[in-house]
């Protein structure tokens, strides 16, 4: 018997149903062939535990990234306490566009950005890698933590915590039970994920795969701590996202979900001439439950028509998109 039969009750889905905020249609019968064929050990297309990797996007993908991605205004609310410390920074970007609240830098950053002009992200960056430059990494995830628990998002009225996709944690739990091996490979910063993944979509923490800044270690006479340094370490986007699977896994995934042209490399790295591979575009068409948008993401659902990637439509696909 194929391990997807087996695996149902164990998704938290209805019997026979492991994917049950997902409406009966393509994408979803996509993905339900998809796993019963790789997990069918007899069959054709049966593939090993260990091949059974599966890489996934978190802004847009997981959880909510409108209208500004969720680690972007962690940040901002550190620049606007370090304008009210040192009030020069106030002169400067991106210390100007955050205590004056102009969000239209920013995002007229991560727009630029999808379409390769990277000068805004560099002059971002310097003010990101400043903001906790000198913290240790437990001070840091100790600060992430607190602000995704407690912080409302500004127009779904929810905790942040709370604006994952319920479709997209059902198909994580629904793989993790049919032993394929997920992880997150995000833009967003690995050690602002980490402490919400496991909780948050079953995705144990060394399984993330994000941006980070360099680290330092400093003895304390009780065992070190390491510091972040107001450096760059990596920025995993576009085709550093592949780079970063491999140097990490050391195999390619079989299954890739994304939502954005920084997702590119990634679907074309998970499109297998050896083994079934499936990939997952989200579409953003919901204005009424979450967010009616295409920019940055108007080459990916180009290549999606001609490579045949299945596209999750949050309005026709998903009958919830938050939890209840």
């Amino acid at each position: 018997m194929p391990e997807h039969v087996r695996s149902d009750l164990d998704t938290g889905g209805q019997i026979g149903d492991p994917l049950p905020s997902w409406h009966d249609g393509p994408s979803k019968q996509a993905i339900l062939e998809f796993v019963g064929r790789v997990t069918d050990a007899g069959g054709p297309g049966g593939v090993s535990a260990e091949e059974r990797i599966a890489v996934f996007d978190n802004d847009g993908t997981l959880w909510c990234e409108k209208p500004m991605p969720i680690q972007l205004d962690f940040i901002l609310r550190r620049l606007v306490a370090m304008t009210e410390e040192d009030p020069a920074l106030g002169t400067r970007q991106p210390w100007l566009a955050a205590a004056t609240r102009d969000y239209g830098w920013f995002s007229a950053v991560i727009a630029d950005h999808y379409r390769g002009n990277n000068s805004g992200v560099k002059v971002f960056a310097k003010g990101v890698l400043m903001a906790y430059a000198d913290i240790t990494v437990e001070k840091f995830e100790a600060l992430a933590n607190q602000f995704l628990c407690t912080t409302d998002h500004p127009t779904l009225g929810r905790t942040y915590l709370t604006c994952g996709y319920v479709p997209m944690i059902e198909l994580l739990r629904y793989l993790d039970a049919n032993k394929f091996h997920n992880y997150i490979v995000s833009g967003g910063g690995r050690d602002f994920m980490r402490p919400i993944s496991q909780g948050m979509y079953g995705v144990p923490r060394q399984r993330v795969i994000g941006s980070s800044a360099s680290l330092v270690w400093k003895a304390d006479g009780r065992g070190g701590t390491l510091v972040h340094k107001p450096a760059l370490d990596v920025l995993v986007d576009g085709p550093e996202k592949p780079v970063r699977i491999w140097s990490r896994v050391g195999r390619r995934p079989i299954l890739a979900a994304g939502n954005s042209n920084g997702d590119i490399p990634m679907l074309q790295f998970s499109e297998r001439a050896d083994l079934p591979s499936l990939q997952i575009l989200v579409q953003h068409d919901d204005s009424r439950r979450e967010f009616d948008y295409r920019e940055g993401a108007e080459q990916a659902f180009d290549l999606a028509d001609t490579r045949g990637w299945t596209i999750a439509s949050i309005e026709n696909d998903w009958s919830a998109v938050f939890p209840s």
